[in-house]
């Protein structure tokens, strides 16, 4: 059986560029050696360690496990000794693979050149989809971010050549589609610099967004460090129907949770509503688990998972999963630290926002609430598409919509774009008319990338300031986070729902109940839509847009120009002179919510992502600064003018003058950029104090050498004024668990102490005695 297994995935490999869907008969595959995908003939799913880790764990805590506790424990290092207590010990965890997405792989790939190391030790991957900006259409959009990016994706693809990782071209499609396609599956654990990464859950994995220099830990065959995740339950009851769908769930938990209530917890979700959920709609619920600060969200496999496997040209890896399914779902009478109950048959569809992805309402409720809040009714464009939304089933229930409309004579109102997830869903859409009546009533079909849900949106139907609404199939509506306009209301809703606003063109429409008036003048109610959750056709798989890595990749040359303005080669920060931190000035004072992309924008800035000096230059210039109320505004404490705050921080390194940020609840929230920790550490920051972080940002900050702090009493943010000089003292006996001492010097001349906890372990510790993680991996080398 082994043997032609192995054959078949050869096969699929040499014939990857023809016939790229090789069906192998499942039943020959089952306890056989199966790829990890076509890509890797030579990797193979190991459910025989994750069975053996489990079994360890299971008789030394003795007692049943959730899903995530199996696949979590069941990649530990070692399951012998590892202690093991939810949301309070670090596992060094040993992953399956890595993913990066071009705009963050750029600076992990430029950290793992600094490593010295040869070749990844995991199977790894780049993905090409955050720098093509939304303008004219697809292929036009394309061509012009090859032509503006070709130093980039030289870089990338020469570095993945070099150091084994394999390349997705621009144009493959957006990262977490791919995963779900070609990467993920049951029982795997993935990291990706990506906070999206989540997306996987969809399939059954544990796939968690990182930053980049955690990627690094792990391409370098480092064990992976994760504080272990607390473990919320989220039981489905019901079947979904009507105009309800999978966004609606998400939508409903992150109205419970808010923001941060998933922070250092993985969401699990069980019970009988699982089953009327689709593969891809698991997927959408897993990614926007993101937005309530969870570690990762999974499902636990099951026939729809089997099914979208099959489709995928996976049947091999279904079989093998039935074969150890007993690990691949939650032990009976696992008991998880909360549980939320959702009626699926009662659920409603919603749509949550502005600015917030947690603020929820019922599309019932939603054109009343804007008209009291003051919010625009009139919908200047929908959007739908985005690694959330891009499914087939989408763009069919998406289509089912439109087309109800086309019959009576109707188009948007509003603008209308869409976005395919990959090549193979943008193709199989194309063949089957679905992308062709989303145009025929009105709609422009994008680029198969990111585009506007990270702000890669060339809009010009409105101007910067004037205020508007939207209403996306996105994850996440962030102030300015589609168009970089903070008067532009970003409502998510789902791909269906944005459809029927878009053609009715107002927030106070509810399809459920409301009317439309065709072209001949009578009234229609749009029925609740239906489409197929996977084609009945195989997937048309579209171009080949993969590059293999060489066998031998020592050859290859990585060109970093020293005078690109794209690209840096990295310098180590320097190390900690085993002094306290004295007499630090406050760059800023964040007032409210201070998200990733206030830290460090996207959009435009995107083209800086390799070049750590160049994108420095928006440091924090989104922040409101409490002292006047004002974004990019602060007040230098040497001159006493005030100026933007990345020139304000370039002056104190000029200085030689160390500083602090001060931030409010879950600084850092948002994407998993660790450019939000790189840029304050190259511009000379050493503390970050908040209320509370962000889990992926807290990690990034600790990665390069800074001290994120909390307050030990929440209280004392506002014993701090942006006047002040900060001392953090104890550092020489800085210790797992042990509360640091900040002494608060007033510019009259008065003192006053505050405690200030953190979350360092014994390693990260050395990686702040070391200037950062990656100094503290090159010392470790040369011992």
């Amino acid at each position: 059986m082994a043997p032609y297994c192995v054959l078949a995935a050869r096969l699929r490999h040499a014939l990857n560029s023809g016939v790229r869907r090789y069906h192998v008969a499942p039943v020959l595959c089952q306890r056989a050696k199966v790829a990890m995908s076509h890509f890797e003939p030579n990797e193979y799913v190991n459910y025989e360690k994750l069975e053996k880790n489990i079994n360890i764990v299971r008789k030394r805590l003795d007692r049943p496990l959730t899903l995530s506790e199996k696949i979590v424990y069941g990649h530990l290092d070692d399951p012998e000794k590892q202690e093991i207590e939810r949301g309070k010990t670090y596992l060094r965890l040993r992953p399956d693979r890595v993913a990066m997405q071009d705009a963050t792989a750029q600076m992990a790939m430029l950290q793992f050149i600094s490593s010295g190391l040869p070749k990844v030790a995991v199977p790894s991957t780049i993905h090409c989809d955050h720098l093509i900006e939304a303008q004219s259409g697809g292929e036009k959009d394309l061509r012009r971010a090859k032509d503006i990016n070709q130093e980039v994706y030289n870089f990338l693809a020469t570095a993945g050549a070099k150091y084994g990782v394999g390349f997705w071209k621009p144009g493959s499609g957006i990262i977490h589609q791919i995963i779900l396609e070609n990467y993920s599956y049951p029982g795997v654990m993935l990291i990706g610099t990506d906070s999206h990464t989540p997306n996987g859950g969809g399939l059954g994995g544990i796939c968690i967004g990182v930053g980049g220099a955690d990627a690094v830990d792990v391409m370098a065959g480092i064990p992976w460090e994760l504080k272990c995740p607390k473990v919320i339950g989220v039981k489905l009851t019901g079947k979904l129907s009507g105009w309800s769908s999978p966004k609606d769930v998400i939508l409903k938990v992150a109205g419970i949770l808010t923001v941060k209530g998933g922070t250092g917890a993985i969401i699990e979700y069980h019970g009988p509503g699982v089953d009327s959920i689709s593969c891809t709609g698991m997927a959408t619920i897993c990614n926007m688990g993101a937005e309530i600060g969870a570690t990762t969200s999974i499902f636990p496999y099951n026939a729809r998972m089997k099914k979208y496997l099959g489709k995928t040209g996976r049947a091999e890896i279904a079989a093998l999963a039935d074969e150890f399914q007993q690990h691949l779902v939650p032990d009976s009478g696992c008991q998880y630290d909360q549980v939320i109950e959702i009626n699926l048959s009662e659920l409603k569809p919603h749509i949550n926002g502005p600015f917030t992805p947690d603020l929820a309402h019922p599309v019932s409720d939603i054109g009343a609430v804007a008209e009291k809040e003051g919010w625009p009714v009139d919908i200047r464009v929908g959007l739908i598409g985005s690694c959330t939304n891009s499914s087939y089933e989408d763009m069919g229930r998406s289509a089912a919509v439109a087309k109800q409309a086309l019959a009576r004579g109707l188009k948007c109102k509003s603008k209308f774009t869409i976005t395919p997830g990959s090549e193979q869903i943008r193709a199989t859409i194309e063949r089957d008319g679905y992308a062709q009546i989303l145009r025929d009533v009105g709609g422009l079909v994008l680029a198969n990338a990111c585009g506007p849900c990270i702000g890669q949106w060339d809009r010009k139907d409105i101007k910067k300031g004037d205020k508007n609404t939207i209403v996306t199939s996105y994850n996440r509506n962030f102030t300015g986070r589609n168009d970089a306009n903070p008067e532009t209301h970003a409502f998510v809703t789902s791909p269906e729902i944005v459809t029927a606003l878009s053609i009715a063109g107002t927030l106070k429409f509810n399809p459920e109940t409301d009317y439309l008036t065709g072209a001949d003048g009578k009234k229609f109610k749009l029925e609740a839509p239906d489409a197929d959750e996977l084609p009945k056709l195989e997937f048309d798989p579209g171009q080949d847009t993969y590059q293999y890595p060489p066998k031998d990749g020592s050859g290859q040359h990585v060109d970093v120009s020293p005078t690109s303005q794209r690209l840096q080669l990295l310098e180590p920060f320097d190390k900690w002179d085993g002094k306290d931190l004295e007499d630090m000035l406050i760059l800023i004072k964040v007032k409210g919510k201070c998200t990733t992309d206030h830290i460090s924008a996207a959009g435009p800035w995107l083209k800086f992502r390799g070049h750590l000096d160049n994108i420095s230059n928006n440091l924090l210039i989104g922040a409101i600064n409490v002292e006047n109320g004002k974004a990019n505004s602060v007040r230098n404490a040497l001159t006493q003018e005030f100026g933007p705050v990345p020139d304000t921080a370039r002056y104190y390194k000029k200085m030689g003058v160390k500083w602090a940020v001060i931030g409010d609840e879950n600084y850092g929230e948002g994407s998993s950029r660790e450019h939000a920790a790189l840029e304050p550490r190259h511009l000379g920051g050493r503390v970050i104090i908040t209320k509370s972080f962000a889990r992926i940002h807290e990690t990034n900050l600790k990665k390069q050498g800074l001290l994120p702090l909390t307050f030990a009493d929440p209280a004392d943010y506002n014993k701090i004024h942006p006047v002040d000089k900060l001392s953090i003292v104890g550092l020489a006996d800085f210790a797992p668990g042990k509360p640091l001492k900040c002494i608060i010097k007033h510019p009259n001349g008065s003192q006053e102490t505050i405690m200030l906890n953190h979350t360092f372990n014994e390693s990260q510790i050395e990686w702040f005695q070391a200037g950062s993680a990656l100094n503290r991996m090159k010392e470790l080398q040369q011992k």
